[in-house]
């Protein structure tokens, strides 16, 4: 029986060897008309940098602790693959003692004593943040400049909020039969990532059984129901 070194590792390697190039990550922003589509392939190396600033620039280490204030995005999805790929606790909180933190611009004052910050523009073109305090990392700056291949290291005891590796896969499995999502489905999805329990369903439940998601921000109702059709959706998330 192999065992699990960490919960990137569990989630990408299957889907990595069945499906590499297929969608698998497609994120929508109906304000802004943006749409970026990501393979698995895509998805790993945008996780592989992010690891490698994590414990290059950050010097975390399996078992450290980090702080991702963001909201449901593709790029979000890279830094929780990332970081759990480092083998790093990821809290949904702004808490003190955590090690790093990854924020957008307006969540700078909740992280103020994090030994570290990056801060994330989530531009569609990569557009850095302008105008950052001196000592916070801009990531679409940083980033880019890391290898596109993460060997982990090990492994903390603690994946989210507490919560082992096991704990969050058994949890995503269940929520993904709650909601009867399989490998076979192209999953729409509006739902948030702000908690732990809305993350699990909302995005490492589609990966866990090797679905792909179609996540949208800003949902307009009529782009929605259009979507359905051109992205073969055959499973929808609410709110």
């Amino acid at each position: 029986m192999n065992l699990v070194t960490d919960l990137t590792t569990a989630l990408l390697d299957p889907i990595l060897a069945a499906d590499p190039a297929g969608p698998r990550i497609t994120y929508y922003d109906d304000a802004s008309g943006e749409r970026i589509e990501l393979s698995a392939i895509t998805l790993a190396n945008w996780a592989a940098k992010t690891a490698n600033l994590l414990c290059d620039e950050f010097a975390l280490a399996p078992g450290s602790r980090v702080s991702v204030l963001l909201p449901a995005h593709w790029q979000t999805a890279a830094v929780l693959l990332g970081a759990w790929w480092a083998g790093l606790e990821v809290t949904l909180e702004a808490d003190p003692d955590v090690d790093a933190a990854l924020v957008t611009v307006d969540r700078l004052d909740d992280v103020a004593d994090a030994p570290e910050v990056a801060v994330l523009s989530l531009d569609a073109f990569g557009r850095p943040v302008p105008d950052l305090p001196v000592g916070v990392t801009d990531y679409a700056t940083a980033v880019r400049v890391h290898g596109d291949q993460f060997r982990p290291t090990g492994s903390g005891t603690t994946a989210l909020d507490g919560r082992s590796i096991d704990e969050v896969l058994a949890a995503a499995r269940a929520a993904a039969a709650a909601d009867a999502v399989s490998g076979t489905d192209r999953v729409l999805s509006t739902r948030t990532w702000t908690t732990p329990d809305e993350l699990i369903a909302g995005l490492v439940s589609v990966l866990a059984v090797g679905a792909s998601l179609v996540q949208v921000s800003n949902p307009d109702a009529d782009a929605v129901e259009r979507r359905v059709g051109t992205e073969k959706i055959t499973v929808r998330f609410g709110e």
